[in-house]
């Protein structure tokens, strides 16, 4: 270190120094901090700051936006966890911190504190509404397993597969299913069957493990790969008591990797029989129509034997048929002869010789209509009276209003 031509160190000398020794440090480059987060703060640029400390110190943290995009947990104050990374110095500041590239919650207790944070923050968003769900092909032809190829749970899911729905075509898909890369290459292998190789189904897990070795299906990157895919997703990750993130964002859960098998194949043996149960009622069908079919032609052909017998029956439905219509015919006149005569008693009675029967006439005049006003008469003026019987005819001697 060079000495200035005062004899005395810049500020930023100093900082610069003091960077290059923790820098040179083995130890400092890659240290592991456990401690308490205070001051937890999420910057627009994505960074993330905060303290760790203990009863006795504190030391001041930072996380690059590429780094906290890898959390599978959205950490809060007051949380215990544990701090990768290197401690240098920020010359520009003189304060030495840790540069984080990994936090991970000490403890089961905060696994939990972060598994419930995580599933709380994602079912508001709707991840795991039921809305989303897609149901599964009854028939899948080709089923992509996207887990570790090497591990057990893809022998017995083959196995399965091959017992109860051999037709299919089985994919390995594989990925790491533990450790620290396994959630991107899980959500990347998801993305990749959507995009480039699209299948029927697709099973994402893994088998049974502690809670730290099924982590990453805890992960948010998994969860919202699985969210995301246009493929039917069943999660299926260790065994029955195992609960993950994955299951709530997956359309179906399946409590082992062999019951996902199961849940995605029809049993072929159980379709046989019901196919053969389904000929048989088909054949049985077929049976009692050609039967019922056979009795008609049986009824026709004696019919035909016999034409005599055949004509007599069409002979007595005409009769009655005959009957039938005179009865009918017989009614109809006898209604409408009921309807003339009332009609022609209402004629007689409005007809003016009934009121000349009872001694009233009709008197003319010479032009012959009917006399109504004595006043158009003059003396002199022939009339023409008519009663009921006959007529005479009579001369005016006077006219009287």
């Amino acid at each position: 270190m060079t000495v200035g031509s005062t004899g005395a160190f810049s500020v930023s000398q100093i900082n610069r120094y003091i960077k290059t020794l923790l820098d040179g440090d083995e130890t400092l480059n890659e240290i592991v901090v456990r401690g308490e987060t205070s001051n937890y703060k999420i910057y627009p640029s994505g960074h993330h700051y905060f303290t760790l400390k203990d009863a006795e110190g504190s030391l001041k943290c930072v996380m690059f936006k590429g780094s906290a995009e890898t959390l599978s947990f959205r950490p809060t104050d007051g949380m215990q966890i544990l701090a990768q990374g290197r401690i240098s110095v920020y010359p520009r500041d003189g304060v030495y911190q840790l540069y984080c590239t990994r936090l991970i919650p000490d403890g089961e207790g905060a696994l939990t504190q972060a598994f419930e944070e995580l599933k709380r923050r994602l079912a508001e968003e709707g991840l795991f509404d039921a809305s989303h769900k897609k149901p599964l092909p009854p028939y899948p032809m080709k089923i992509a397993l996207v887990t570790s190829p090497a591990g057990a749970a893809v022998r017995d899911m083959i196995r399965i597969f091959k017992r109860r729905w051999p037709i299919a075509e089985i994919v390995i898909a594989p990925a790491r299913v533990q450790g620290e890369e396994a959630p991107a290459e899980i959500a990347a292998v998801i993305r990749f069957l959507n995009r480039h190789f699209p299948v029927d189904l697709m099973i994402v897990g893994r088998g049974g493990g502690s809670l730290e070795d099924l982590w990453a299906f805890n992960d948010e990157r998994v969860a919202r790969a699985i969210f995301a895919s246009r493929i039917p997703v069943i999660s299926a990750v260790g065994h029955e008591p195992d609960v993950l993130i994955s299951d709530f964002a997956a359309d179906v859960r399946a409590s082992t990797p062999s019951h996902a098998a199961e849940l995605a194949s029809p049993d072929a043996a159980e379709m046989i029989a019901w196919i053969g149960k389904a000929k048989s009622r088909i054949l049985l069908g077929q049976k009692r129509y050609l039967e019922s079919l056979g009795t008609v032609l049986k009824n026709r052909a004696a019919a035909l034997k016999s034409p005599q017998r055949a004509i007599e029956e069409r002979r007595l439905r005409l009769d009655q048929t005959g009957a039938r219509i005179l009865e009918l015919t017989n009614r109809r006149v006898g209604d409408a002869r009921k309807a003339l005569a009332m009609r022609a008693g209402a004629l007689d009675a409005l007809s003016p010789l009934k009121v000349l029967g009872r001694g009233y006439s009709i008197v003319t005049a010479p032009d012959g209509a009917a006399l109504r006003d004595a006043r158009e008469l003059k003396p002199g003026d022939m009339l023409t009276v008519r009663p009921a019987r006959g007529k005479a005819q009579c001369k005016v001697e006077s006219v009287e209003e």
